[in-house]
């Protein structure tokens, strides 16, 4: 059998930390090869190796047959070898072209011929279906659009082999599509992808193989045609995983968050939130289901008091709360799971424990006349991290250092454990593995059981299905329709997402 790829009895350490345990990856030429782990359970470390920025301690990579040792990622550039990274690489005020072309500029005469470089490019997004503008700036691009330079930039460089890590995750469904579709036509010219994810329903539809790693160690490969949804999970995390949320109908009482006319502008000054009204009661989980882009954004930051309001008035536990700060407005009772967690989550560069009491840190016990309390913090991280099964090395290993799903854990754990009256969950799964998946909806039902509120905003349709008590679906700053999980489904839920079907707004309010 001729491999493209070979990664064979690969081990990588860290301190305290074996990432990668005597794993063996094969990839054939042609094939979208899925690798499948529980975060943290080392996919991302492996396709680092494979990329060059980290040697591995043992084992071997062969590319086409040939052993050979990839210093550092210009060399896989150089063997065909490319990686779209989870968290995109782009300069924001630079342009597609000058993203692109950045390390490997075509220059005529010591010049950068920018033109050349804006039509090589072109031609590129073309030939594939990627519908790029090779002359826009990255900071007015959307996340999809981001994620397909990223694409670009592995092609322009010549990349056979693509490595995917975890591409789906910042993406609508609808860019989801598209970007299988992409896939299929990368495959269809004689490339070969690895696809980092943990989301199986994806495996199912574009993968021809699977690899799967549990703890640093690799499970085995599988057919994907052989296998189904429910094999797989329970490879990846050790045990069965229930798909469907186990809960009792709600019981909800009085109004926690009120919402009247509310009106909100984005930075470009532009209305997001047109004269928009919502109410979440004690009890009962909100889900709000809406394409990106329809004013989601503006209504979480709006009531969390990172955003200003324009007009309208947003009222918790009938006291009003909005334009203060974020620190009264969480001081006031809202908890809040930012569904962008590097820029407003975690301080990268603070040791995980120390993100877990950034909330209550100037509070008894943490800190006492204005000095922290470290034994305090650190016991209260520790404590927390077991509760949630955050993977870390230890409480002081800093936020970056941890898997993008841990991370996520880190957060929930600070926010759930303060139990507030309003919970905002935005994207709150989002980069999560399904064993993750589950705790997380547990935590949210028994937030809901004691009787708080919860506002779920989540792109994840089967997400705001399963969880949800009651959905409220936003279109163009609005929300259109409010309907019962139970009376609805993803057809009916695209289409009103969509603007379509609007009689049904006002039912079930």
């Amino acid at each position: 059998m001729d491999y493209v790829i070979e990664m064979l009895n690969i081990r990588k350490e860290f301190p305290g930390i074996v990432a990668n345990d005597d794993i063996t990856v094969q990839l054939k030429k042609g094939e979208i090869h899925a690798l499948l782990g529980e975060n943290g359970a080392g996919k991302s470390t492996l396709m680092n190796v494979l990329f060059g920025l980290y040697q591995p301690e043992l084992g071997e990579i062969r590319v086409k047959g040939k052993k050979v040792n990839i210093a550092d990622p210009n060399v896989a550039n150089q063997l065909g070898i490319g990686m779209v990274h989870q968290h995109f690489m782009l300069v924001e005020p630079f342009t597609v072209t000058q993203n692109i072309i950045l390390g490997s500029e075509p220059t005529k005469h010591g010049k950068i011929n920018i033109k050349k470089a804006e039509r090589e490019v072109q031609e590129l997004s073309d030939r594939y279906g990627l519908q790029v503008d090779a002359t826009a700036k990255i900071s007015d691009i959307s996340v999809g659009m981001q994620q397909r330079v990223e694409i670009l930039k592995t092609l322009y460089r010549g990349a056979d082999v693509l490595i995917f890590d975890e591409p789906t995750a910042v993406l609508t469904p609808q860019e989801i599509k598209e970007l299988m579709e992409i896939m299929k036509a990368l495959i269809a010219e004689g490339k070969s992808i690895i696809l980092i994810t943990h989301k199986l329903k994806e495996i199912m539809q574009i993968c021809d193989r699977c690899t799967v790693i549990r703890k640093g160690k690799g499970i085995g490969t599988v057919n994907v045609a052989e296998t189904n949804v429910t094999e797989l999970a329970a490879l990846m995390v050790g045990r069965d995983v229930s798909f469907k949320t186990e809960k009792k109908t709600a019981e909800p009482t009085n109004t926690v968050l009120e919402i009247k006319d509310l009106f909100v502008k984005d930075s470009r000054k532009v209305n997001m939130v047109k004269g928009l009204n919502l109410d979440v009661r004690a009890g009962e989980i909100v889900g709000i289901a809406g394409v990106d882009g329809n004013g989601q954004s503006e209504l979480i930051e709006a009531i969390t008091g990172l955003k200003k309001t324009n007009a309208g008035s947003i009222r918790l536990n009938e006291k009003e709360i909005s334009n203060l700060s974020p620190r009264k407005v969480t001081e006031s009772g809202v908890g809040h799971i930012p569904q962008d967690r590097h820029k407003f989550g975690l301080v990268l560069d603070f040791p995980i424990g120390e993100n877990i009491v950034l909330q209550t840190y100037y509070k008894n016990p943490y800190s006492k006349y204005k000095i922290l309390n470290y034994k305090e913090i650190y016991q209260k991280a520790e404590s927390l991290i077991s509760e949630y099964d955050v993977r870390t090395p230890s409480a002081y290993t800093k936020a970056r250092a941890l898997s993008g799903g841990n991370q996520q854990k880190a957060i929930i754990a600070r926010e759930v454990d303060r139990s507030p009256a309003l919970l905002i969950a935005a994207q709150p799964t989002r980069g999560l593995d399904v064993g993750a998946i589950e705790f997380i909806h547990r935590k949210l039902i028994e937030e809901r059981d004691k009787g708080k509120a919860i506002l779920l905003v989540s792109f994840e349709l089967d997400e705001i299905l399963d969880v949800s008590d009651r959905i409220a679906v936003i279109f163009d700053g609005k929300i259109v329709a409010n309907v019962s999980p139970e009376n609805t489904n993803e057809q009916e839920l695209g289409l009103l997402m969509a603007g379509s079907n609007q009689e049904k707004a006002g039912d079930n309010q």
